[in-house]
């Protein structure tokens, strides 16, 4: 398999959408109280952490877009759905929406930058804009990592997560 930056982009859109159905369903089996109950994750909690996924995942998607990201958007910790079902019906359409970007960058070229104004640090930065794409889904993985600990010592046992058992692979 040839390895550029669209068809990693491609490759881990689809493990995102796979594994952020396996999560959520996880999740769904605990009741309100305890996806928000603090667990000491970065983000606190379950809803907290699945908030922040679907936050930055937003904000970094308008930054490849070239779109400037939503105003609305203040902190990292911000809660953007109180409501499970509202936060996943909110993922599902992003998901796809994330799916359909990395499926265009086979006809784009890539700027070799990406200019931003940080949300966290309030500053503007300059990256490689190869490397944001890295670091975007690397960032998904670390907090869904998080999360599937935290389900575990639930008792609710997300399954595989593994790339290479995503079904579509694994044929």
């Amino acid at each position: 398999m040839k390895l550029d930056i669209a068809t990693y982009a491609e490759l881990m859109a689809r493990y995102n959408q796979w594994i952020n159905q396996s999560v959520y369903l996880a999740a769904s089996q605990l009741n309100d109280e305890d996806r928000k109950a603090d667990c000491g994750l970065f983000f606190k909690s379950i809803h907290g952490t699945l908030n922040h996924l679907l936050l930055c995942d937003r904000m970094w998607l308008d930054r490849f877009k070239g779109q400037i990201p939503s105003a609305d958007l203040k902190a990292l910790d911000q809660e953007l759905y109180s409501e499970f079902t509202e936060l996943k019906k909110a993922r599902d359409e992003l998901d796809l929406e994330i799916l359909d970007w990395a499926a265009s960058l086979d006809e784009t070229v890539l700027p070799e930058r990406l200019v931003y104004t940080s949300l966290a640090a309030a500053a503007e930065k300059n990256v490689d804009f190869t490397q944001a794409i890295i670091h975007f889904f690397n960032h998904q993985t670390h907090h869904r990592g998080q999360i599937t600990t935290a389900l575990n010592q639930t008792g609710v046992d997300v399954g595989v997560t593994d790339l290479l058992f995503m079904p579509e692979l694994s044929v």
